[in-house]
């Protein structure tokens, strides 16, 4: 028992600073994403640098849940990938322990570490994310820093144009005009200035406009000058050889009161949100059943209402009854006529528009009552989802056996990409209404448990399919990368080669491979897949011959043999099956693929039995010489 106890403690002191590590790593990624999506927002407000750490302060909170789960994959995939690359969790399990023991303490932990996420996103980042937001609808309501650009109009003053052809580095402005909208359109104020200077007052509320050698236009009378042609409405034009302009401009900072957003699904805590989500569920309930009178009423019931334009007795009582009516309008005069579809226009204008406002704010009411019923939801999927990453992470690493941050990472990331993917699909289909709210919330997390039951099966039972090695091979396998031979002389041979019978075999199974190469296998592969028993016969006489001729005492004769191709057919069982060539065939590009590669690796096999019907006529007349 105490054995257990200190690999207890040995796997947690392992996973708790790579955890740490790698939790810091990914908030600062996802950090530096966020400031990359809202730098036009921050950039060029003349912001003090304090209420930027403080923003970057409350959105580093915000990123908690979602850079936590991460983390744990990480940090669990490089834990157990180390452990395998150095041959430890190989001695754990040789002592006995199974891997699911291996993993208890660490399980314990994380689940620890879910509950903490838990309590952390309904008491902390609620409120952390209040202040973000504030202070980030207060940043898109300031005014940018002011700069006059050169060569073309300003028009960030609130009244005021400017324009400015030259400016020097000494803050110097050259050939400036300005147009002064204050006293309204009508009575615009033009004012033209050899040079000036605009500086902002120190209490950052005024803008100090200083002017140089100019000239100041403006209307006069501008009531009677509508009346009057162009060239007869007064003005005053006044020059100047200095002059200071105050121009009210607030360029301070000024943060939001929060209580506008006290109100969001996102600054509520868990009781809160099933607060809403109750009495919400309960007003909708009771405006669908006040809106289902209206809507019979003045939609359907009115509708079927029968004028009195002839004899309608006949009828029952939700019948439209047209013919009366198209003979009544025909009869009626063009004024009547005009009347009828003006008042019918009318009606069916004003019910258009009492619908559609009735259907907005039910509409805007569902979309609130969807975006508290997600925020619920979502705090519950992301601390599940730290314990199913952990699921994931364990086994994969178990069965890669590589450590550090090259095969984790990139695994890693390509994992929680596809999670990220999931969820925001989810979480668009449940805001859209397309899904219920948990399908669309609980769709990424449905994800991550079959992918951890999987991972956790096949290392828990040591599937080999799961191993690198094996599709390394199969890959090289593919790619036509060969296997080479690598023999050497035996220091002990027990049976000496029949040399006469090894060339005599030689010699037959060239005449084979002769006969193999000619024939026709443009079609073999619809009919038999990849199995082909004679070219098995075929390599399994060559083994043999080269397995005899390996006891030679010749250094020549051995280096020969390791001139021989080593030939593997492909076995695809699922393909011997000729129900499946023939789905294959009817599928036009799995087929069209599956023959090009067939064809790709007979051309590969071809070539090996021509080199090594080259090989064996080599190594018959060495043995024919000596």
């Amino acid at each position: 028992m105490f054995r257990i106890k200190k690999l207890y403690s040995f796997l947690i002191k392992t996973f708790l600073p790579l955890l740490l590590v790698m939790f810091s790593v990914c908030l600062f990624i996802l950090l530096m994403q966020f400031i990359w999506k809202y730098v036009g927002d921050m950039v060029g407000k003349g912001v003090e640098i304090k209420v930027l750490i403080e923003m970057l302060a409350y959105a580093a909170l915000y990123l908690v849940p979602l850079g936590l789960p991460l983390s744990i994959l990480l940090a669990s995939l490089m834990t157990f990938g180390n452990l395998g690359e150095h041959l430890e969790l190989l001695s754990i399990k040789s002592s006995g322990i199974s891997l699911m023991r291996i993993m208890k303490p660490l399980i314990i932990l994380i689940a620890f570490i879910a509950v903490i996420d838990f309590v952390f996103q309904n008491q902390i980042a609620p409120k952390a994310q209040g202040k973000l937001w504030t202070i980030l609808w207060s940043l898109r309501q300031k005014s940018p820093e002011l700069d006059i650009p050169e060569g073309s109009f300003c028009k960030e003053i609130p009244n005021y144009n400017v324009y400015v052809r030259e400016k020097e580095k000494n803050g110097l402005l050259k050939d400036m005009m300005i147009y002064d909208f204050s006293g309204g359109y009508g009575n615009a104020v033009v004012i033209v200035a050899d040079s000036g200077r605009l500086k902002t007052s120190d209490d950052k509320k005024h803008l100090a406009l200083t002017l140089y050698t100019g000239e100041q236009f403006q209307n006069m009378n501008f009531r009677q000058s509508n009346r009057r042609a162009p060239e007869q409405i007064p003005y005053v034009r006044q020059s100047f050889s200095f002059r200071q302009i105050l121009i009210p401009f607030d360029s301070n900072f000024n943060m939001a009161d929060e209580s506008f957003m006290q109100n969001r699904d996102f600054t509520k805590n868990t009781l809160e949100l099933v607060s809403f989500i109750d009495s919400a569920k309960v007003v909708n309930d009771s405006i669908r059943k006040a809106e289902s009178p209206f809507f019979i009423n003045r939609v359907y019931a009115g509708s079927f209402i029968q004028p009195a334009y002839g004899k309608t007795n006949f009828l029952k009582k939700d019948t439209i009854y047209t013919n009366d009516f198209e003979k009544y309008f025909k009869q009626a005069s063009l004024g009547d006529q005009m009347r009828i579809l003006e008042s019918a226009r009318s009606k069916a204008n004003m019910l258009n528009n009492d619908l559609n406002f009735r259907l907005m704010e039910q509409t805007t009411r569902k979309k609130e009552f969807r975006g508290h019923r997600i925020e619920l939801n979502r705090r519950f999927s992301y601390s599940l989802a730290c314990l199913l990453f952990f699921f994931i992470g364990a086994p994969l690493g178990a069965i890669i056996r590589k450590g550090g941050l090259g095969v984790p990472t990139v695994l890693s990331v390509f994992i929680f990409i596809l999670y990220y993917t999931v969820d925001l699909f989810g979480l668009k289909m449940a805001r859209q209404g397309v899904w219920p709210v948990w399908q669309g919330m609980w769709l990424s997390n449905l994800l991550l448990v079959g992918l951890g039951a999987f991972f956790t099966y096949k290392a828990v039972n040591d599937s080999v399919i799961m191993n690198p090695d094996v599709w390394k091979n199969v890959l090289q396998r593919l790619i036509g990368k060969r296997e080479m031979r690598n023999y050497s002389r035996k220091e002990v041979i027990m049976v000496s080669p029949d040399y006469e019978e090894d060339v005599h075999a030689m010699q037959t199974w060239n005449n084979d491979a002769k006969q193999y190469l000619q024939k026709d296998r443009k079609f073999s592969f619809w009919k038999n897949g990849f199995e082909d028993k004679e070219l098995d016969n075929l390599v399994t006489r060559m083994e043999t011959w080269i397995e005899d001729l390996r006891n030679s005492e010749e250094n020549l004769i051995i280096g020969k043999l390791m001139d021989y191709p080593v030939i593997n057919q492909l076995k695809w069982p699922v393909l011997d099956k000729p129900s499946v060539r023939r789905i294959c065939f009817l599928l036009f590009p799995l087929g069209i693929s599956l023959y090009l590669f067939y064809t790709f690796k007979q051309r590969q096999i071809n070539n090996d039995l021509s080199i090594s019907m080259k090989v064996n006529e080599e190594i018959e007349k060495e043995l024919w010489i000596n």
